[in-house]
């Protein structure tokens, strides 16, 4: 083979070419493969960050509440039925079984053996189709079935016999008793976990047998009256077989029973009747005074909704109808039309009852949030201090035309001061701001413990036994961090009630006024050293290189250079004084929204004026030549052909830039963002917080909630960035195929 290689070696041919060959596909390879290996392994480290946050954003939480939600509901709705017309309300339920059954139109509810004793006097009303029965109640088809309940604790079954005995009996013998009464017996499984219960609670296998007469004292039950004739009854029977002491029943209500055993400490309750399980108060309480109940079912009830039976039309009704008869309905006929035009008289158990409870529970169905502003103000108002009240209604009216905690005549007079509350000129709280406050000043939930998505989901037997050990009053329920409920809340110091509300307001509001200022700019500052300037001119080739060089700065600069420009020198034009927006020398200053927004402006100004020359500079010559040839001016050139060709690449810049400016927390620290704020910005001359900076915030935080947070925060700004790099992307792709 002739080697034609010149001297010197630069053209090999033959064997060294081979070889020169061989080593550049070796090469090739080895990038190909290196750079595919850095693209797995930015797409793993991107699903580990994924995963992460997910993780973070969702999982099982145990909260407390002060006051649960679901009590303040059930106090309003009681007290819309206690204070509707016509209304009976007492603890004896044989007093409104005999009103029902003397007045033709009347209506009530309560256990069924009060029903079953009065069988011939009252007519039994089906609910939602449904009549209460034995079978009814036991496949839970009945609306308003119920169990029903004895509670003591460990501690007084070890200090006092005769209340174990009788407990123990109570126990053997309440299948056979409750049915005597008029009730229905537990299901077996039910029956045998209420064994197991009582027998562990006194450190025993099995329940023994008791001997009635081998024990003696004295025994004091209170609670419900639905539970008050089989206690009552069972008394009787422990005495018949032997008991020499006291068996005492008193009908106070299952509210009232708990009040007395859980609320007074050294009370002489032994055991509480209750038509109803023991809630989160009561439980708090019963541990705060040093007892820890013991749930004991005994039966179940159907409670009876009945009628007088003059009333013939009347046989069956709905829980919707019962919501109506029991608040707002002044005759049958405004419940359904086929119903009697007489008044509906109402025949209900007292505010201590836990039938009345367990009733408005189940047929209201209703939730906190659920409740009209008025409702929800009302509560405000009992459970605050009226100081407190006339505080936040200065901050903002509750009403336009009605003042709640604030005297009308001191109202008039703060108004007409210079120094006016903002509550004067504000627009009235909305009901979701409402119930806000009530989550923050009633209710005030607070999170235990919280645990992530996937122990949540790999652990969460582990979790509830923890959970029911270390917090037996707290609910353990599956939070989405990333709820409607936290993208409508403002930043709060407390966790169980903050939201990013506010900073998702002022990152819109920042990255709005750095588009509006940066890309014109931009687009007009590479027009000009694209299309106008002389690269021989000195001052132009400065221009160009000051662009390059600020592209790559770090963004705290561009935050120093804010402060000192924007937020100083231009205050009076940032902060909206010289517009009469604030008074000049007010404290709202120049660190506002318009600062950030021309901070992130000057931040990703090069970005968009180097992308941009380079999209210009990628159309072809030919097109200028064209459009000057046939007579248009040199801008009629550019704005006809140069940027319509110019602009898909223009967008893909304009889209970077502002992909790094949503996401900046440096510059705009330096000007004075607030890193906690929970008014929302109403125009450019508000102070504001952004998503980068809230995340920032609660990841400094020593709570471990904040971290669910953070996490759920930084899928809300994933989600913003994009939805804005969709928005342009679809831009850029609609001119694409206009141009096309």
């Amino acid at each position: 083979m002739i080697n034609q290689a010149q001297p010197g070696g630069q053209y090999p041919a033959g064997q060294d070419m081979q070889q020169q060959i061989t080593r550049r596909q070796r090469w090739g390879l080895i990038w190909r493969y290196g750079f595919l290996a850095a693209a797995l392994l930015a797409i793993i480290v991107l699903l580990i960050l994924l995963v992460t946050i997910v993780n973070q954003s969702f999982g099982l939480v145990a909260v407390q509440n002060v006051i649960p939600p679901e009590t303040l509901v059930l106090n309003y709705r009681e007290e819309r039925m206690l204070s509707a017309d016509n209304v009976l309300a007492g603890e004896d339920d044989q007093v409104l079984a005999e009103g029902i059954a003397g007045q033709a139109n009347g209506v009530g509810f309560f256990g069924f053996a009060y029903y079953a004793a009065n069988v011939d006097d009252l007519k039994l009303l089906a609910v939602e189709g449904v009549t209460p029965s034995a079978e009814t109640a036991a496949n839970d088809t009945y609306p308003l079935a119920r169990p029903l309940y004895i509670y003591t604790t460990a501690d007084i079954l070890a200090q006092k016999p005769e209340v174990a005995a009788f407990v123990d009996y109570y126990l053997t013998h309440a299948s056979e008793v409750v049915a005597a009464v008029g009730y229905f017996p537990a299901g077996g499984e039910a029956m045998s976990q209420a064994e197991a219960t009582l027998a562990a609670a006194q450190g025993l296998d099995s329940l023994p047998v008791v001997d009635p007469a081998g024990v003696s004292g004295t025994i004091n039950t209170a609670g419900s009256s639905t539970v008050f004739p089989v206690t009552t009854r069972m008394g009787e029977r422990f005495q018949a077989d032997g008991f020499t002491g006291v068996v005492n029943v008193a009908s106070v209500g299952t509210r009232a029973g708990f009040n007395s055993f859980c609320f007074e400490a050294g009370t002489d309750v032994d055991l509480v009747n209750a038509s109803r399980p023991i809630n989160q108060l009561e439980h708090e309480a019963c541990r705060a005074n040093g007892r820890e109940p013991i749930e004991i079912r005994i039966g179940t009830d159907a409670l009876a909704v009945v009628a007088n039976p003059a009333n013939s039309q009347v046989s069956s009704v709905t829980l919707a109808e019962l919501q109506q008869l029991f608040t707002t309905a002044g005759t049958w006929s405004e419940v359904n039309d086929s119903w009697p035009a007489e008044p509906v008289y109402r025949f209900i158990p007292s505010s201590d009852s836990g039938t009345l409870d367990f009733f408005v529970e189940t047929v209201f169905d209703e939730r906190l949030e659920d409740l009209p502003k008025e409702a929800l103000v009302a509560l405000l108002a009992e459970n605050i201090s009226p100081n407190v009240g006339r505080r936040l209604e200065r901050e903002q009216r509750f009403f336009a035309d009605v003042l709640v905690f604030e005297d009308p005549a001191l109202w008039a007079e703060l108004c007409a001061a210079e120094d006016a509350p903002a509550g004067c000129t504000a627009e009235p709280r909305s009901q979701q701001d409402v119930f806000l406050l009530v989550q923050e000043r009633v209710v005030q939930p607070s999170i235990q413990q919280s645990w992530y998505l996937w122990p949540s989901l790999t652990q969460r037997a582990d979790i509830v036994r923890d959970t029911a050990l270390n917090f037996p009053s707290a609910e353990l329920e599956f939070r989405s961090w990333l709820s409607r409920q936290y993208l409508a809340s403002p930043q709060s110091s407390v966790p169980e009630l903050a939201g990013v509300r506010t900073a998702i307001l002022g990152s819109v509001w920042v990255i709005v006024i750095t588009i509006l200022v940066a890309f014109p700019l931009g687009v007009g500052a590479a027009i000009y050293l694209e299309e106008y300037a002389d690269q021989r001119k000195w001052y132009n080739r400065l221009i160009q290189t000051n662009i390059n060089n600020l592209a790559g700065v770090p963004s705290i600069i561009y935050g120093m250079l804010g402060l000192a420009v924007f937020v100083r020198a231009l205050e009076p034009l940032t902060s909206g004084a010289i517009f009469g927006v604030v008074e000049a020398g007010a404290t709202a200053n120049g660190r506002t929204i318009l600062s950030a927004g021309l901070t992130l402006a000057l931040l990703i100004l090069p970005i968009i004026i180097i992308s941009s020359q380079e999209a210009i500079r990628a159309v072809p010559g030919s097109l200028r030549q064209a459009g000057l040839a046939l007579g248009a001016t040199r801008w009629q050139t550019i704005w006809a052909h140069v940027l319509p060709n110019a602009l898909p690449g223009i967008l893909t810049g304009a889209i970077l830039s502002m992909s790094r400016a949503v996401g900046e927390t440096a510059p705009l620290v330096v000007i004075g963002a607030s890193t906690f704020i929970t008014a929302d910005p109403t125009g450019p001359f508000s102070k504001f917080t952004v998503l980068p900076i809230q995340i920032y915030q609660w990841t400094t935080r020593p709570q471990d909630i904040f971290r669910n947070l953070a996490g759920a925060a930084i899928i809300v700004l994933l989600v913003l960035l994009l939805t804005l790099n969709a928005t342009a992307v679809l831009l850029r792709n609609r001119y694409s195929k206009r141009m096309g």
